[in-house]
């Protein structure tokens, strides 16, 4: 049964009990009133007559009120008045797998498990209907060995680790997916057909691609293209990843058919055009706000280390809404970058994360320590047999986290809240001697507020 139509039964029985119990309370009343007046009522014998024991007098209907079931029926057909209720989301940015990230998951008996770096955030992930994480790196298949930047193959474990933590929803289109080749795009698909419980997006299997229609050019995209749909209580989500590019300015033949593009390019030579939308995007938005409730689209763009929005970001965003999106949660340049909602020309609106900045890295920079999870709450709202899915701008925000790593070695220990994070932490951090700088708690402060303004939210349990 459908979350609504449970919601609906509750309702009505709830209708029919408080009636039912309305009823033999006044009955029940009513005796005890005739009590008050007589004494004797409640003791007598029914078939006597007060004044003349033993005398039968006619009988009268004994008094009872309807039925449920007649309550039910009187009241089933009532028009139902609309009801809402929430649907949470939340988001974190890159699963940045660099080798201390690596390291962290080894045990001692020389496997490998990463739930540890999940831990930190539990509650968040128990609370939230809606789980996305963006997987940065790609898992070409352990037998290659491990590597980080430039060229990351991470453990084929990480995927074990973000399904037993409770995501739902894995992005995998990065412009480091394609670091080991098409055969490692394939391997990666395999590794998460082991976990159907998570629904990963941005790339696909040669197979499977070979058995969709093929867009012909640019100007034609294919209206074909299987959607991506995650259902919560009833509702459709549409999610949708792109990235802007592999780390080229081409996109060779067989990339093409595996690889969810953000950026135009050139279908016969493949040379990119970063200026442009790529028109699949935009098709494949309108499609799915016409298939879904909702449309969360994530773009892997930007530019690195930049806490501003781009021109083309902005843009894009703003096609991107118009189509048909209702929330944008963006990765990429490693660092937080703002949050607005986007009002299109034609009326549309969408929230925007430009960057969450990173997940678990270990990054040099004391600023790509500071991150954001985003928090949306979905207000679902029923009506009949009519409903529309809305994102709520006071339950909806960015929650600014700090990850934690140390050093010899450099390991991840978690991340935190910094609504919760001490000067005590930040001087234990291990940036100070791994890094570039030092990390301030009053910088990290600083930062947040600087980027993310009236978006900053609490932790919200």
């Amino acid at each position: 049964m459908k979350g609504k139509d449970k919601r609906k039964r509750r309702a009505v029985l709830s209708t029919v009990i408080l009636l039912f119990l309305v009823t033999v309370m006044g009955t029940l009343s009513l005796a005890l009133y005739q009590s008050y007046r007589d004494p004797e009522f409640l003791r007598r014998d029914k078939t006597s007559s007060p004044t003349e024991p033993g005398t039968n007098t006619p009988e009268e209907p004994e008094a009872t009120g309807p039925s449920p079931e007649e309550v039910f029926a009187e009241f089933a057909d009532l028009p139902q008045e609309p009801f809402e209720y929430p649907i949470t989301l939340m988001a974190v940015g890159d699963n940045l797998m660099h080798m201390g990230v690596v390291y962290t998951g080894r045990q001692n008996d020389g496997s490998y498990n990463y739930e540890c770096l999940y831990e930190s955030i539990s509650d968040y992930l128990d609370l939230a209907d809606i789980k996305i994480i963006n997987q940065e790196t790609v898992m070409a298949g352990n037998q290659l060995g491990f590597s980080g930047y430039p060229y990351f193959n991470s453990p084929e474990e990480v995927a074990d680790g973000i399904a037993a933590a409770g995501f739902n929803v894995v992005l995998q289109s990065s412009n480091h997916t394609c670091d080991q080749g098409v055969e490692g795009i394939d391997h990666c698909v395999s590794v998460w057909a082991r976990h159907p419980e998570v629904l990963m997006v941005g790339i696909h299997s040669g197979e499977e691609e070979a058995a969709a229609p093929q867009e012909e050019s640019a100007a034609e995209p294919s209206p074909e293209r299987e959607i991506p749909i995650l259902e919560i209580d009833g509702v459709k989500f549409a999610i949708l990843n792109y990235t802007y590019a592999p780390n080229s300015g081409y996109m060779p033949a067989e990339v093409q058919k595996r690889l969810e593009v953000l950026c135009n390019y050139d279908r016969k030579t493949g040379r990119m055009d970063f200026t442009t939308i790529n028109p699949q995007v935009l098709e494949d938005i309108k499609r799915a706000d016409e298939l879904a409730d909702a449309v969360i689209v994530c773009p892997h763009w930007g530019t690195e280390y930049s806490t501003s929005p781009s021109s083309y970001q902005k843009k894009f965003a703003r096609q991107m809404t118009e189509a048909g999106a209702d929330l944008i949660v963006g990765a990429h340049p490693h660092v937080v970058e703002p949050v607005e909602w986007i009002q299109a020309e034609n009326g549309n609106e969408a929230l925007c994360f430009y960057s969450l900045g990173n997940y678990v890295s270990t990054q040099k920079d004391p600023i790509s320590m500071l991150e954001a999870m985003a928090w949306v709450t979905f207000i679902v709202t029923e009506d009949g047999d009519s409903k529309t899915v809305t994102v709520s701008h006071t339950g909806s925000g960015a929650i600014p986290m700090v990850c934690q790593y140390s050093s010899s070695p450099v390991r991840i220990k978690g991340v935190y809240p910094l609504e919760t994070y001490t000067e005590e932490m930040a001087a234990a951090h291990g940036i100070r001697s791994y890094g570039n700088g030092v990390l301030y708690l009053e910088d990290l402060q600083k930062w947040s507020k600087e980027i993310l303004g009236e978006f900053q939210m609490k932790i919200p349990y």
